[in-house]
């Protein structure tokens, strides 16, 4: 690749559709793109390494916003400032810290009630061996 490309050639090679590339644009997670003299947009190979970041951070749990603001302190950072990757990377492993042991919670009770047998929600939930964690009737006020 060389030069500039055209949205569809971005698109096929940082893996995503022509859709999603204009998404990014309108949300500002890459910068709009010059036109050639037809109206085409033409992007620089950046744009191909800006996608793949997007997607990589994506799949590490980042929402879009999160990307938009890595992305920004990544520009800020090279001014000098702002916390980068290390500080978020950090915040979002906690959550998924918390998030695998609630998942270990529920899993644990779904094993437990096919051990038990449970067939039937409304019936397990009424038997004194139902493992499932229903919560405990509100108290008459």
């Amino acid at each position: 690749m060389s030069g500039t490309l055209r949205s569809g050639q971005v698109a096929a090679a940082a893996g995503v559709h022509v859709q999603t590339l204009r998404y990014y644009e309108r949300r500002g997670l890459l910068p709009a793109p010059a036109r050639s003299n037809g109206g085409h947009r033409l992007y620089g190979e950046d744009a191909v390494t800006a996608l793949r970041v997007i997607k990589a951070a994506q799949r590490l749990g980042f929402t879009l916003a999160e990307v938009a603001d890595l992305l920004a302190a990544g520009r800020r950072r090279r001014g000098g400032t702002a916390a980068g990757l290390g500080d978020r990377a950090a915040a979002k492993l906690a959550e998924v810290d918390a998030r695998i042991a609630d998942l270990t919670t529920v899993r644990t009770a779904l094993a437990a009630a096919v051990e038990a047998g449970c067939d039937d929600l409304a019936a397990c939930a009424s038997s004194p061996r139902c493992p499932l964690p229903f919560p405990a009737p509100a108290p008459d006020r």
